[in-house]
């Protein structure tokens, strides 16, 4: 058997290679640098700065896995810009800090518990679709991420934060967390320009986390001066930590804000490609249709249909693998490590994304193919566990992760039991680039299937 050839240093694709992609489409460069290398580690020279892209499975389970070699640098790439709007986070820190957020919060995001609010949330959602009733009935087009963001927004305030965020100010809040995130694409796109140098968007960007901070604030200091027993996010945020950590104004600040991005933006980022993929696909659609009619008929959703819905829950996998709302995930190596037969030195940059590893032929056939079948419970289990993880991995996988699952089909079931639409514009599968992916702004009109007056 032949011996082991030791490790060493990434093939490097040149700048004239990696610039011209990169500018062009960042989402589609990583994907063909990927599938270039066959899933080896290979380091873009951007420039400024050359970060090694891992895609293949096994490596990605050796860096999400680890959290001490393999951190969450809060001043480099994407988590500096991410720093800015959720501050000291547990979507960004590492240690102490992490390791207390993330024991406060994880309590509110057991399976066991998340599954008792799944009919509270049922109500919240139902009745945020009922506003859809009038312009349903008047034939009026409705913008598709205003109607998934109202939605998301109510079953999320109510059931996460207690009805303490206004709907009104979560929606303010949405909004702003969209300029956010698409202003943060110019900085994503120049890495090493450093942050006294005015680029395009940091205006907007500021002003939109100054705009967050008048609406959260002044909630978070009413809880703070009467703290209550109450196990919503924002009160469970507020109290004394169990391990005597003093937490201040702004580290609640930070993690409310993160909290209320992550339960809104992924929901909401993934639902909106719903309606451009049953245009697309009709044959998707008619089976969805078929689904929710024999599981939900008429409605209302309940708690019991959930686990009826196979079809809606591979058709949400099948978008959660085209299109994860955390395509980019970047880590920095502590110290030197070695990847595959790659040398990675202390201080290095890791590109990891879902996105491109999810849409590469060598771990999935017909990858850009929309194919729910591919998620079928009679399909052969996939040959590498992080050929999909659309939620991140390791100690730093999405606590909501099962609060979407349950969130996600309750909407589509109950979106789809009452209507059928017409999308204002062609279909557009190509994603729009910001912290998120999100598709193209389009509009609906919703043509009622039934008569829901006399349902209650």
């Amino acid at each position: 058997m032949p011996e082991a050839k030791p490790a060493g240093r990434a093939r490097t694709i040149p700048l004239r290679d990696t610039l011209p992609r990169m500018l062009r489409d960042p989402l589609a460069a990583l994907v063909h640098f990927g599938s270039e290398s066959g899933g080896e580690v290979v380091r873009l020279n951007l420039g400024t700065m050359r970060p090694y892209l891992v895609t293949h499975p096994e490596h990605l389970q050796q860096i999400l896995r680890d959290r001490t070699t393999y951190i969450r640098d809060g001043e480099s790439m994407l988590w500096r810009s991410i720093r800015r709007v959720v501050g000291e986070a547990i979507l960004v820190t590492e240690g102490e800090v992490w390791e207390s957020s993330r024991d406060t919060l994880q309590p509110l995001f057991t399976k066991q518990r998340v599954e008792r609010l799944v009919d509270q949330m049922a109500v919240a959602i139902a009745e945020a679709i009922d506003a859809l009733g009038e312009p349903a009935r008047q034939g009026a087009a409705v913008d598709a991420m205003t109607l998934m963001s109202r939605i998301v927004c109510q079953a999320t305030t109510r059931v996460l934060f207690g009805r303490k965020i206004p709907v009104s100010d979560a929606l303010e809040i949405f909004g702003h967390l969209g300029t956010i995130t698409r202003t943060m694409v110019v900085r994503l796109l120049a890495p090493g320009v450093p942050y006294w140098i005015p680029l395009p968007g940091d205006r907007a960007f500021r002003k939109a986390v100054a705009a967050i901070d008048a609406l959260v604030l002044p909630i978070i200091r009413k809880e703070r001066a009467n703290p209550g027993d109450g196990d919503d996010i924002i009160a469970t945020l507020c109290r004394p930590r169990a391990n005597g950590l003093q937490v201040s104004e702004e580290q609640v600040r930070s993690d409310v804000v993160a909290m209320f991005s992550t339960a809104t933006e992924t929901t909401i980022g993934v639902l909106s490609w719903l309606w451009p993929v049953l245009e697309k696909y009709p044959e998707v659609a008619d089976r969805l249709y078929a689904e929710v009619d024999e599981v939900v008929g008429r409605g209302p959703v309940q708690r019991a249909h959930i686990p009826r819905m196979g079809y809606t829950r591979m058709v949400l996998d099948e978008m959660l693998r085209l299109w994860p709302a955390g395509w980019n995930i970047p880590r920095t190596a502590v110290e030197q490590q070695v990847l595959g037969r790659v040398r990675i030195e202390a201080g290095a940059t890791i590109l990891v994304s879902p996105y491109a590893t999810q849409r590469m032929e060598q771990f999935w056939d017909r990858p850009e193919a929309f194919d729910p079948e591919r998620f079928a419970p009679d399909r052969p289990r996939r040959e590498h566990r992080y050929s999909y993880f659309p939620f991140g991995g390791g100690p730093h996988q999405c606590v909501g992760q099962h609060l979407f699952l349950l969130e996600a089909p309750i909407i589509i079931a109950t979106l789809l039991s009452r209507y059928r639409f017409q999308l204002g514009e062609p279909a557009d599968l190509k994603a729009r680039l910001g912290a998120s992916l999100r598709p193209r702004p389009n509009t609906l009109t919703l043509l009622p299937r039934h008569d829901h007056s006399s349902v209650s």
